[in-house]
């Protein structure tokens, strides 16, 4: 059995996936009904795959000190899963608990987490990582959260910047809170 791989996105309608602007996480859409869905989302076991970059920005997070009640329930349950950081940099000991790290070629390393794993493998953020996962037929599931904004001035991070040509089955679409829409897709390299 092989366990699939989701990469698990967060974008404005115009592609970005992060913003340096005065937005607040979330860019301030997140409703009870979204959170709710990501809740259960990230409630049966997984592990994470993570590249340097997106595990260094989330590391600061785990220090003892930081008041973790502060955090969404899904994050707080991503911060508990078992997580794989790819990486040639970083080195071990990781402050995020249950954490290894694969400094092997990213390809390799996936295709073999996804022959062992005996549960989901899901990465949220990671672009680099899962733009080169995605060009390498990788990815079972693109699940895109797209919220109501353009963010053409502070917007950062275009999300599919250097992929390949996909086609995209959808899987599934559902909208929360009246506005912020999650789609769900299987993704085939157009040939």
């Amino acid at each position: 059995m092989t366990a699939t791989y989701t990469f698990d996105i967060f974008s404005t309608l115009d592609g970005f996936a992060n913003h340096d602007g005065d937005w607040g996480g979330y860019w301030g859409k997140q409703g009870p009904e979204f959170l709710a869905y990501r809740a259960a989302a990230y409630r049966d076991p997984l592990r994470m795959v993570l590249g340097a970059t997106t595990y260094s920005s989330n590391a600061p997070f785990l220090d003892a000190g930081f008041d973790r009640s502060l955090f969404d329930g899904w994050i707080t349950r991503m911060f508990d899963s078992p997580v794989t950081v790819l990486s040639s940099r970083l080195t071990e000991p990781l402050e995020w608990p249950d954490t290894t790290i694969e400094s092997g070629d990213p390809v390799e390393v996936v295709t073999r987490l996804k022959a062992e794993s005996d549960v989901p493998l899901r990465s949220h953020g990671s672009l680099t990582l899962n733009r080169a996962l995605l060009n390498a037929g990788l990815i079972d599931a693109i699940e895109v959260t797209v919220f109501p904004v353009i963010s053409g001035k502070t917007g950062v991070d275009r999300i599919f910047d250097g992929a390949d040509d996909f086609d995209l089955e959808l899987l599934d679409a559902r909208t929360f809170d009246g506005h912020t829409q999650v789609l769900t897709y299987r993704p085939t390299r157009h040939s």
